[in-house]
């Protein structure tokens, strides 16, 4: 059973990647097709102690609630747990969609990959 939302998520990330010369899309569209159990899940303490304060870190795959954050970042991420964005929200930062996150910064400057 193929996923809709993730192939055109996959298609938007390539386009956007060869429109903008942006290789970051590139690479998070590789990722987001491996096979779901090869994704990545990412917890909160490990977004913690790689980002910097007010960065924006990209993870493709899920955003688990273990851990806490204390620092503002954007995190934007193929998935998140509901406690992860319940956590992410309290500690003043934001939890958007890759999608969300390629609106705003097409080029995906400043972006980081995490996972």
């Amino acid at each position: 059973m193929k996923n809709q939302q993730l192939e055109s998520l996959i298609t938007e990330l390539k386009k956007t990647s060869i429109e903008q010369d942006a290789k970051i899309w590139k690479r998070i569209a590789s990722d987001l097709e491996r096979p779901t159990k090869q994704r990545r899940a990412v917890n909160l303490s490990r977004i913690n102690r790689y980002a910097k304060a007010n960065d924006t870190v990209v993870i493709p795959g899920k955003v688990l609630s273990m851990g806490s954050l204390n620092k503002k970042v954007t995190v934007a991420a193929y998935n998140f747990s509901k406690n992860a964005v319940d956590k992410i929200k309290d500690s003043g930062s934001n939890a958007i969609t890759i999608k969300e996150l390629v609106k705003k910064n097409p080029k995906g400057a400043k972006v980081r990959i995490i996972g």
